[in-house]
């Protein structure tokens, strides 16, 4: 599409300006001041997300400014064009249909095909959910990347819906000790194994399920039909390892929006059928918000425009990821992948070298956790790092108490941020754990806390799969605005290749010692492993 680059538009220019004027130096003390209604003004409502903005440093003027900027990119043809099927990823020719996965019968291109797939992937899903008849007990996905990523983050998210009598477990490091520990904890007659690879030549992936069909066979493992499944698009190769079972996926799938396909099965297997489709019905809803909300109201778009103003007005290189709630503990490593393997570019779409910034480091742990590990960075430290909480109102487990601890804490931490502590309301404290041999004034300047650090509390009803679907829908929406706003393809991943081909040329001198025409510092480490 011939659209313009957000540095080449007028609203730039303007959002410099405004920058200058009133954005380097806002407060959000000030800010709620002078604005009582500033709360219900910059708060948002998505399907199964809510969305509190009030904390960040943007007002009404800054909104207008960068909504003026999201029209002047055009993101709703942009947005247009990719729930239409347009080629939009052009480096590789293909379209970006990842929402059509999730689109009810009908509904979005290439609808016949995905269906067929669904239904039966669901229908034996179903076979193998019935573990008296199938004997199966534990699940073990190996893949990588996406392939690993999203069903590893779903899986424990939804732990409150997964089967009682089945175990769950992933392996994607090519590293032993990733598979080891699990094959020590499960026997072959119990076990399905689920090879995870659109093209079943993933490099790591490969290597882990020869692994485990060599363990499968060396214990006592008879059927390896019945015992292994894959969800790949080279049904010849999976057929050659041993493998029966195959359900496929289309090259319009990129690894790090494929939760929604095939790559789902351990998710499928782990919630059942009804919850799946749950799971794609939530996102479905959140994919209808972005095609159909005004931009003023669009939560993806939203999100994506205060990401741009930070990373490209104000500086802020990362953004920590803080959800309260352990089912989501590996939502920051996902968004890790979705975010930086989309946005990570350094060119745009013509292949110009870019003058701007792209991807923030994405990062997190969840809380209360995160809070005794890297917080006191967060409230003390030089760099200023927004910081994403997610909430959730309702738990899925008896202790309430608890619960009602955990969100305290996510509100107070939220609100430290923003408040922070003068020198002066630090020296009125009392510090017992402070040295008496320094005075009361270096005491208070160690306990001063900056605060005006910015933060967005996205707050969820229940974790649900139809919620859990919505909230991983808005995350990739958002990507995919920002990318378009900055100007790249969000959707090709080319920085992923140059050291698996290296890779390669490498593996065979860890044998031969060969070091013939290698860098300096790789001969040398070479050398050093191989004698």
């Amino acid at each position: 599409m011939n659209t313009p680059r957000c540095d080449q538009t007028e609203a730039w220019n303007a959002l410099r300006g405004h920058y200058e004027a009133h954005g380097r130096d806002f407060d959000l003390r000030e800010a709620f001041a002078r604005d009582p209604g500033r709360f219900g003004a910059l708060s948002f409502e998505a399907p199964n997300v809510f969305a509190d903005l009030s904390k960040n440093r943007i007002d009404t003027a800054s909104l207008h400014f960068l909504l003026d900027l999201a029209s002047e990119c055009q993101i709703e043809s942009r947005r247009d064009a990719m729930f239409k099927g347009d080629p939009i990823n052009h480096t590789e020719g293909r379209p970006v249909l990842h929402t059509a996965l999730r689109a009810p019968r009908g509904q979005a291109p290439f609808s016949s095909e995905v269906h067929s797939v669904l239904e039966a992937m669901l229908a034996y899903v179903e076979t193998v959910r019935d573990t008296q008849a199938s004997g199966i007990r534990h699940i073990v996905n190996i893949g990588i990347g996406g392939s690993d990523l999203g069903p590893q983050m779903v899986v424990p998210a939804l732990d409150a819906f997964v089967h009682p009598g089945m175990t769950f477990h992933f392996v994607s490091n090519v590293d032993g000790h990733d598979i080891a520990p699990v094959l020590r904890q499960i026997k072959p007659a119990e076990t399905l194994f689920i090879i995870a690879s659109k093209t079943f030549t993933t490099q790591e992936t490969m290597a882990n399920a020869q692994v485990a069909k060599a363990w499968f066979a060396s214990n006592g493992g008879t059927d390896i039909a019945k015992h292994f499944v894959a969800t790949t698009t080279n049904v010849k190769a999976a057929a050659e390892f041993g493998i029966q079972t195959t359900f496929g996926f289309w090259d319009w799938v990129g690894g790090r929006y494929s939760l929604w396909s095939s790559i789902g099965l351990s998710i499928a297997l782990a919630i059942g059928a009804d919850n799946f489709r749950a799971l794609l019905a939530g996102a479905h809803d959140m994919d209808r918000h972005f095609a159909g909300a005004p931009l003023a109201k669009n939560l993806p778009v939203l999100l994506a425009l205060v990401d741009v103003w930070y990373r490209n007005f104000h500086g802020f290189t990362s953004r920590s990821v803080a959800p309260y709630h352990q089912g989501l503990k590996r939502l920051p490593a996902y968004l890790q992948q979705l975010e930086m393997e989309s946005n990570g570019k350094r060119v745009d779409l013509d292949g110009k070298d870019l003058p701007y910034a792209t991807s923030p480091v994405v990062w997190g742990e969840p809380g209360t956790n995160g809070q005794h590990a890297y917080f006191q960075m967060l409230h003390q430290g030089t760099d200023v790092i927004p910081v994403e909480f997610v909430l959730v109102r309702h738990p899925t487990h008896a202790f309430t108490d608890l619960h009602s601890k955990l969100l305290a804490n996510g509100l107070a931490q939220a609100q430290a941020l923003m408040l922070g502590k003068t020198t002066e309301q630090a020296a009125t404290e009392k510090a017992p754990t402070a040295s008496r041999e320094l005075d009361a004034q270096t005491i208070a300047r160690h306990r001063t806390f900056p605060g005006n650090r910015p933060s967005t509390t996205l707050l969820l009803d229940q974790l649900t799969p139809a919620s859990l679907g919505s909230l991983i829908a808005l995350y990739e929406h958002r990507v995919f605005v920002s990318g378009a706003l900055w100007g790249i393809n969000s959707f090709d991943q080319w920085g992923v290749e140059l050291g698996k081909a290296l890779c390669h040329d490498l593996l065979p001198r860890l044998t031969s010692g060969d070091v013939e025409g290698l860098d300096g510092s790789t001969a040398g480490l070479l050398r050093r492993l191989t004698t």
